[in-house]
């Protein structure tokens, strides 16, 4: 059975993913009506990557004898001022969303819930890995820097940019 206090943070982790999810929509609508179809459907993946970072965590929550709650969508802002903004927010999103993560692992340390902080561990690997790709990503756009031919060329190769095989779901 999981303790209150944990079902509560892991409540606020899901509300976290779920606007994870929502940003990244936003900013792939945006990216598809300024013509970067690649950057576009990169982002639509990683939106539904973070949905289903959410899944599971309400799949656990529930199955751990606690109550998922269902957070409600807040709005995300629509507009950007160009694709370097989208991935400078897109990390410090994902460093934010890090730092919620080893703060539960904290807590689930500090509380002997061996269970949770197990759990929590394919999340600790998986925000490694987001913090690396956004980081990545960030180094090329400013290695393109203003030349529209590597922003076409960068855009093809987001298109074809395979999602992360398995969620754990």
């Amino acid at each position: 059975m999981i303790s209150k206090k944990i079902e509560k943070l892991l409540n606020q982790q899901i509300d976290l993913e779920a606007d994870s999810s929502s940003f990244y929509l936003a900013m792939a609508s945006w990216a598809e009506r300024s013509g970067y179809n690649g950057v576009s459907a990169f982002l639509y993946r990683h939106s539904d990557e973070e949905r289903l970072h959410m899944l599971k965590l309400i799949k656990f929550v529930n199955e751990r004898g606690g109550a998922a709650l269902i957070p409600a969508l807040k709005s995300p802002p629509i507009n950007f001022k160009g694709v370097s903004e989208v991935f400078e927010l897109l990390l410090k999103h994902e460093v934010k969303v890090s730092n919620e993560i080893n703060k539960l692992v904290e807590h689930c340390l500090a509380d002997k819930d061996y269970t949770t902080h197990n759990f929590l561990q394919w999340y600790v690997a998986e925000q490694i890995e987001e913090e690396r790709l956004a980081r990545n990503l960030l180094d090329k756009i400013k290695l393109i820097g203003s030349d529209k031919g590597g922003m076409y060329l960068f855009d093809r190769d987001l298109e074809t940019m395979q999602p992360h095989a398995d969620q754990g779901i």
